[in-house]
């Protein structure tokens, strides 16, 4: 029986999937045409996001901004030669910001927004559907936030971080392959014998985002940001199991998959730290140069624990799980530039370097883990002075992995078995944005 739990277990490895996969760097149309750079520049109260201790800078009585991009993402799996790909919608990331002004130095707001979200469908049938068929992720993010400038050269904020969000998957337990051939007959062909829905919600999680900002002079600005490592905890998600068909799960009655079967699992696993640097530049009056760093503390997350509590206790002496992840730190890099065309037109140009840190000898592609080259556009128009119209638009050039693994075990043969591919990706993410401010 723990080998077939071994094999079951892989499917709470979605957790994981809040790697640079699901990372979200669209959290501001306006910024992203620069990168998604914003550490060390004043943005009002979009800095809520991306260092609330240039929020200190803002002079405004009041800010509200918001924006939405579409990320249409594609992933191709080469496997055995032949390339499978996915078959994916497309997902609305979104960031609101309200800020207002407490004193001339210290201002105040809240912010909503996604750090992490996205979906990936390699179809019900392709030759890794026993690692993943489908991946729904959302993961939610209220920040009231306060920031004050101490002097006319130094601003410190903080914000606090109420995090949650839900999880559905799907995965085959059984492919038809594997089927058919403990069967001795084509009976399935591609078309999973038995499969599995697992959906939960986590609890809500406390964090904090701090930040400073210093300017050196008028030309020139440093800051950073830090954001705290947080835990997402889910009690009791929930799985669902499925068959082919009647006949195929009168056959496989021996197999104790009952016991999967509205079963109450519970997991958690660790949402980074992140830690931001930057610096911004004025030579002129029209220009505006911005670059960070970001390091996302991936390394945290060695391993992947599941529980079923609900079970009896020698029931979870298999079942319950320790999986390992070992991941390792990454690094974004970001670099932007803004030119005002005229007082009412800005153009944005930017580049993105995302390094994956995801462990190729334990590849599971519910989010293919590669570092991506990321070109970003933008454009903003101001018909009244108060209000901004912003445009984004940015490439996704993901530089593809060879020979990822995933271990598995065939739940019919009781064997161990290893699924080797190439993965590619890519994805186009348009970006829309308003902002408002007296």
């Amino acid at each position: 029986m723990k080998k077939i739990v071994i094999a079951v277990a892989s499917l709470f490895a979605f957790l994981g999937a809040n790697a640079e996969g699901y990372q979200i760097n669209t959290l501001s149309a306006k910024q992203l045409g620069m990168g998604h750079t914003g550490t060390a520049l004043k943005l009002g109260s979009e800095s809520m996001i991306f260092n609330p201790g240039a929020l200190g800078f803002s002079d405004k009585t009041l800010d509200i901004s918001g924006s939405v991009t579409g990320i249409k993402a594609d992933a191709t799996a080469t496997y055995e030669g032949v390339d499978y790909k996915t078959d994916n919608g497309l997902s609305t990331p979104l960031a609101l910001n309200v800020a207002f002004k407490v004193y001339d130095n210290l201002q105040a707001g809240v912010s909503f927004y996604t750090p992490y979200g996205s979906g990936i469908n390699w179809t019900k049938s392709w030759p890794g559907s026993m690692l993943n068929q489908k991946v729904d992720l959302k993961v939610y993010n209220i920040q009231p936030t306060i920031s004050w400038r101490i002097t006319e050269k130094l601003s410190v904020g903080v914000g606090m971080m109420l995090s949650w969000g839900s999880v559905n998957l799907d995965k085959a337990l059984i492919p038809g392959a594997a089927f058919d051939q403990y069967a001795g007959m084509p009976i399935l062909g591609n078309t999973p014998a038995a499969s599995v829905n697992l959906k939960g919600t986590s609890h809500v999680s406390l964090g904090a985002n701090v930040g400073v900002l210093y300017d050196i002079n008028r030309k020139w600005s440093v800051g950073a940001n830090f954001r705290t490592k947080m835990g997402m905890k889910v009690t009791s998600g929930t799985a669902t199991l499925s068959y082919a068909n009647d006949q195929i799960a009168g056959m496989l009655s021996n197999l104790p998959l009952g016991y999967i079967n509205e079963a109450n699992f519970a997991s958690e696993m660790p949402c980074p730290y992140v830690l931001n640097v930057g610096a911004s530049f004025k030579p002129d009056s029209r220009w505006t140069i911005a670059a960070d760093v970001t390091l996302t503390g991936w390394k945290a997350y060695k391993n992947l624990q599941i529980t079923f509590p609900e079970l009896s206790e020698i029931l979870q002496q298999n079942f319950n799980q320790d999986i390992p992840k070992n991941y390792k730190n990454s690094l974004t890099y970001h670099v932007g530039a803004q030119y005002a065309v005229t007082d009412r037109a800005d153009l944005r140009l930017g580049l993105m370097v995302d390094t994956s840190p995801v462990n190729h000898d334990n590849y599971n592609p519910e989010t293919p883990g590669m570092t991506k080259i990321e070109p970003t556009v933008g454009f903003s128009f101001r018909p009244v002075s108060q209000l901004s119209i912003d445009f984004a638009f940015m490439y996704v050039a993901g530089l593809g992995v060879d020979n990822a693994k995933c271990s598995y075990v065939d739940m019919l043969t009781q064997q161990p078995k290893e699924f080797v591919a190439d993965y590619k990706c890519h994805a186009f993410a348009p970006s829309i944005g308003l902002s408002y401010s007296f």
